[in-house]
């Protein structure tokens, strides 16, 4: 577990510490940051959970250092049920998280970017269950959110 300057810092060397255009700095208050952890095969793992009694993933903004596969283990340690709705190229995923119950999602994230996730069972989303996964990386220009006006037909 990070500390409190290590998120802050995490989330400064990112961009992340203020809001920005995509809203992340305001959207995802709750929760922590944390980053995969990188295997020798070049896949990336983490561990997401809800700790009792908390309608926030933790940690709630995950980083990735490149785009490319995350095992991704989700643990409710809460006394409700929740589920994940997890963002995949190609497709999503989505597991039922049982009280006191965790599962695993594989997942292939391979470009820069905000991947959002969410438990949208009930009102969780609208209580805080949302979270965030970035991935760090170089976005080629011509997808850049802060690209010059584009010429209009």
């Amino acid at each position: 577990m990070t500390t409190a300057k290590e998120r802050n810092d995490m989330l400064s060397a990112v961009g992340l510490d203020v809001q920005n255009g995509a809203t992340i700095g305001r959207v995802l208050g709750t929760g922590n940051i944390e980053q995969a952890t990188e295997r020798a095969d070049g896949t990336m793992e983490a561990t997401v959970r809800i700790e009792p009694d908390e309608i926030a993933w933790d940690p709630s903004i995950l980083l990735l250092p490149h785009g490319g596969d995350l095992e991704l283990t989700l643990i409710n340690d809460d006394m409700n049920t929740h589920c994940a709705l997890l963002p995949s190229n190609g497709d999503r995923k989505f597991i039922w998280l049982v009280n006191h119950s965790k599962g695993v999602a594989r997942l292939n994230l391979d470009g820069p970017g905000y991947y959002w996730f969410s438990s949208p069972t009930g009102n969780d989303e609208g209580r805080g269950l949302t979270g965030a996964i970035v991935v760090l990386g170089e976005v080629p220009p011509e997808a850049r959110l802060d690209r010059p006006d584009q010429p209009r037909p």
